[in-house]
């Protein structure tokens, strides 16, 4: 029995060791990402790992489309330039439209949520995946400023089968670089968003569409982060 309690011992030690191990790691790249081009990140990887190629070119915050900026925060995250990385009206009002559906359809998660999801965790819905997501999010608030933020949410974001970031996705769907979207092309590539893989190869769809169209209208009342 207290060899049992020994080993219990030794396996929390090791598990405590293996998280904060994981949080240095994070915090390191997050210093090194700062400054430096992002062209890998969990979800690329676990992509590759699959056997799947991905395509995706970094870009500056400066090399982006304004709409594609404008695009990503009225459909994704209204307040971000406001918040320290949570919306928490957000979440009260997913969590109301899920109890209303019977469903977890809402998420309520912000950019800088989604990126530290993108970055270093996975698609897997668990709590210990969103304490995870929680405590990497501080840390990207602490580490980059909102256009370091906004700038890598949309070089790692996925826009279709192994297309990853705003460039990819231009060039791919568009034969344009990033810097030259338009209004209704940076509409629907950000509307794409919620489920790139099925609207690659469906852009007709009819809900896509109505998504790009109440984007498009929306632009205008987007707040984008100011340079620190």
């Amino acid at each position: 029995m207290a060899s049992f309690g020994k080993f219990i011992k030794r396996l929390l030690l090791a598990v405590m060791m293996l998280v904060v191990a994981f949080h240095v790691l994070v915090a390191a790249l997050l210093v090194v990402w700062k400054t430096q081009p992002i062209n890998n990140s969990m979800f690329m990887l676990t992509h590759r790992i699959t056997g799947g190629d991905v395509t995706q070119t970094w870009v500056e915050y400066d090399e982006i489309a304004k709409s594609a900026k404008q695009a990503a925060i009225v459909s994704e995250d209204s307040t971000f330039s406001q918040h320290n990385g949570f919306d928490f009206d957000g979440i009260e009002a997913a969590m109301k439209k899920n109890e209303a559906s019977g469903k977890a359809s809402a998420g309520g998660s912000t950019i800088t949520q989604q990126l530290a999801k993108n970055l270093f965790l996975t698609s897997h819905r668990s709590y210990v995946r969103k304490a995870e997501e929680a405590i990497v999010t501080v840390m990207i608030e602490t580490i980059w400023d909102k256009q370091r933020i906004l700038t890598a949410y949309l070089n790692v974001a996925e826009f279709g089968n192994g297309i990853y970031g705003i460039e990819a996705a231009a060039q791919h769907y568009f034969d344009k670089s990033a810097a030259n979207l338009n209004r209704d092309e940076s509409a629907l590539l950000i509307s794409m968003l919620t489920n790139p893989k099925y609207y690659e190869d469906n852009q007709g769809d009819r809900r896509l569409r109505n998504k790009q169209r109440i984007v498009k209208k929306r632009m205008k009342n987007a707040v984008l982060p100011q340079a620190a």
